[in-house]
């Protein structure tokens, strides 16, 4: 009995048993489904005599804008039309390639075997080095072919799981859906596997010689049997092969630390050259790439505050440096990131420490989450996706120069404003650029999306609305610059600017509705609950005003600067200051419940739940301050 899909069928469920694919590759079971793609076993019906099995991969996808379809869609075409040139016993042949309804699939040939992480899960003590040395040699073999084709490939994604060894013994390269045909000093996107990845690509640049250097992680992996993606980055000093496995020849491991220069020019000259060496010396290569991980201190308590009326404390986590953004509560775990470079994993219940995550810069802002990942930009130039469950690094995409802005998911996209001068869109799954708006001033303001509709302001003093496509269907002008974040309410979009003024304009049009001035700059970002506004202001004050006639409600005067952005929760305001405290008002009165002393300037948001209040300080510390108080 089969199943056809027609071309009117939508969506990323998994094909059934029985489905037949354009009336000719009949699916029999999933063989698995990552991030971006499902791959299945399926018979060809076109030689009915006989058994012929193919795979079949999916993409997959569930955006229903036109644009963003299409970039997803052409990258991958991309594969299809790369695997198509290449001709080589080591890499898949590819069959076909189609496009059902909004569903994309392409038809390959079906290798039945074992991917070389699992051979090596199987010799708990080790890998023979003769047997390893000489896949490596057949690997040199490839990615020398890839690198002479016309134009050059670069595979991006050496690593044991990509490579397998078919029922035949033949080794085969699989996976070529983050290659890339090369273009020299061309700066894109990192894509690839932390431990394995050279440093180079980190920073978008992927050469030949990023090959080289992830085959010589796969080596060192393979040799030793400690896995990179659980190591600090690029401490392969710290893990010598001759102390982990004595046997090795001493040629054998030099090829593998030559590999694995940091610097690419102190590598092999090329994959033909490394083969050579590893056929001299009998053995093989290193594994591993990561970014630089500090050491945390683990997490303090304290049963009281030492202030009458503020809430209990209950835990205290310390970092390396100051935490001046907001933090993140996903699935019982609180994310932070510090100006120690580090995004932190905490259990929100008792501040336990889970992992952390490396960046080459601080962290000024607030994380943001999408199905398993973490998306967090750094002041390293990077906006970073990070496994939630394990803290690796999924990708990261690079702009132009420090990125201060919170990252905003929505549509299957990540939105993120860099001092660059423009709010990016970015796919969440892949890390590819799908459209930049430029501004000509930094973007530190936080995107917010709305339907079909994405807001945010500039430095220029300009707010912008654009489609999903980023056209420009708005512009607005304050006097100074945008740092505020945008905030939605009854077809209005809030925001301030440094001309110290508290905008509310109309969503559709731009056209503003009100005005409301203080005493200062606003850098503070809105928030909004029943009918109120509350936001801070450089004049030291914390306001609240009627969201529809702008008229004030109340204002609390705090001791310094209140740049963060307020938290309403349960009828209770919970607003930080440059001096310190973090104050508990109520919405209604703006009457004061308490404050709580830090050691330094809180200048982040506040996060909630049923328990606590979760916030951070310049004094190196994140807070959890009971709720129900």
């Amino acid at each position: 009995m089969t199943s056809p899909l027609g071309p009117a069928h939508t969506g990323t469920a998994s094909l059934s048993q029985g489905t037949v694919l354009e009336n000719r590759y009949s699916v029999l079971r999933k063989l698995g489904r990552g991030g971006m793609s499902a791959v299945y076993q399926a018979r060809d019906l076109r030689f009915p005599n006989i058994t012929r099995l193919v795979a079949v991969k999916e993409l997959l996808h569930s955006s229903h804008d036109a644009a963003m379809l299409e970039a997803v869609l052409s990258s991958f075409e991309r594969e299809a039309n790369l695997l198509a040139t290449l001709t080589h016993p080591a890499i898949p042949r590819i069959y076909d390639y189609f496009t059902i309804g909004e569903r994309s699939f392409l038809v390959m040939e079906y290798i039945t075997g074992r991917d070389l992480e699992g051979i090596l899960e199987e010799a708990p003590d080790g890998l023979p080095v003769e047997k390893v040395v000489g896949w490596s040699i057949e690997l040199c073999d490839v990615l020398n072919y890839l690198h002479n084709h016309t134009p050059p490939i670069i595979f991006r994604d050496m690593k044991p799981s990509n490579v397998m060894i078919d029922e035949n013994g033949i080794l085969r390269l699989v996976d070529f859906g983050i290659a890339k045909l090369f273009a020299p000093d061309h700066k894109g996107t990192m894509i690839g596997t932390e431990g394995y990845s050279p440093p180079e690509q980190y920073r978008g640049e992927a050469g030949p010689l990023s090959d080289v250097y992830a085959l010589g992680a796969t080596l060192h992996h393979l040799l030793t049997r400690r896995d990179p993606r659980l190591e600090p980055p690029f401490t392969w000093g710290d893990r010598p092969i001759p102390q982990l496995r004595p046997e090795v020849p001493p040629a054998v491991v030099a090829v593998v630390e030559k590999a694995l220069a940091y610097d690419a020019k102190a590598r092999f000259a090329d994959a033909q050259a490394m083969g050579e060496a590893l056929a001299q010396s009998i053995n093989t290569t290193v594994d591993v790439f990561a970014a630089p991980q500090p050491v945390v201190e683990a997490p303090g308590r304290s049963s009281t505050s030492d202030q009458p009326g503020a809430p209990k404390v209950e835990w205290v986590f310390k970092c390396e440096d100051e935490v001046r953004g907001t933090p993140l509560l996903a699935r019982d775990m609180l994310l932070v990131g510090a100006y120690d470079n580090n995004l932190y994993a905490l259990k929100a219940e008792r501040g336990e420490f889970l992992w952390k995550y490396p960046t080459e810069g601080g962290i000024p802002g607030r994380p943001d989450v999408g199905d398993d990942m973490i998306f967090v930009g750094s002041e390293d130039q990077r906006l970073h996706a990070v496994s939630l469950q394990t803290g690796r690094m999924m990708w990261t995409y690079f702009t132009e120069r420090p990125i201060r802005a919170s990252p905003r998911v929505a549509v299957e996209h990540v939105f993120i404003g860099s001092d660059d001068g423009a709010l990016h869109a970015v796919q969440a799954l892949t890390g590819r650029r799908v459209w930049k708006c430029d501004t000509g001033a930094p973007v530190r303001s936080t995107a917010l999306v709305v339907g079909d509709r994405v807001y945010f302001g500039s430095d220029s003093g300009d707010v912008y609305a654009l489609s999903l496509r980023g056209e420009i269907k708005w512009q607005f002008h304050a006097k100074r610059a945008v740092l505020s974040s945008p905030a939605e309410a009854d077809g209005m979009i809030l925001f301030g600017s440094v001309d110290w003024v508290l905008y509310a304009v109309d969503s559709t049009s731009g056209w503003v509705i009100w005005r409301f001035r203080t005493g200062h700059s606003i850098v503070s970002s809105p928030a909004i609950a029943e009918g109120v506004v509350v936001f801070g202001s450089a004049d030291g004050r914390i306001y609240a005003a009627d969201l529809r006639s702008s008229r004030e409600r109340w204002r609390f005067e705090t001791e310094d600067q209140v740049t963060g952005t307020p938290l309403i929760h349960k009828g209770l305001v919970y607003c930080g200051s440059v001096d310190g405290y973090l104050y508990c008002l109520e919405l209604a009165s703006g009457r004061l419940r308490w404050k709580f002393k830090s050691g330094g300037p809180i200048t982040g948001a506040p996060a909630a739940d049923e328990t606590c209040i979760y916030f951070g300080s310049s004094d190196h510390t994140v807070y959890a301050l009971a709720a129900n108080v």
